[in-house]
């Protein structure tokens, strides 16, 4: 008989790996079960101490109910606009004119 440990064999292995694979995502499952009812927690603390100080819930906010915290979105940014600074017609020359004269010094000193 040899000594030493036994040779692995790739089926050992395999097993092995899916094990381990099997109990991350066991641990996985577990955290976002533990995760979902904190948040639960935390949203009905907040529906309370809004109705204690006469706040209304925040119309995108997942506190509105159960169903909805599960399936909500994050507030989109249609309805707003993004709003630009807009330069005179002076200041968009004057950039023009340094830009140029800017790119004319690097192309003389190559």
């Amino acid at each position: 008989m040899p000594r030493g440990r036994p040779k692995k064999t790739n089926d050992d292995v395999l097993l092995k790996s899916a094990e381990m694979i099997g109990w991350a995502i066991g641990g996985i499952e577990r955290e976002i079960l533990q995760t979902r009812e904190r948040l639960a927690t935390l949203t009905a603390q907040a529906t309370k101490l809004r109705a204690r100080v006469g706040i209304a819930a925040p119309r995108g906010s997942a506190s509105a109910s159960t169903a909805e915290t599960a399936d909500a979105e994050a507030p989109s940014m249609e309805g707003r606009k993004r709003r630009r600074r807009t330069m005179s017609p002076e200041a968009r020359k004057r950039m023009s004119e340094m830009m140029k004269k800017r790119w004319a010094e690097r192309r003389k000193g190559k």
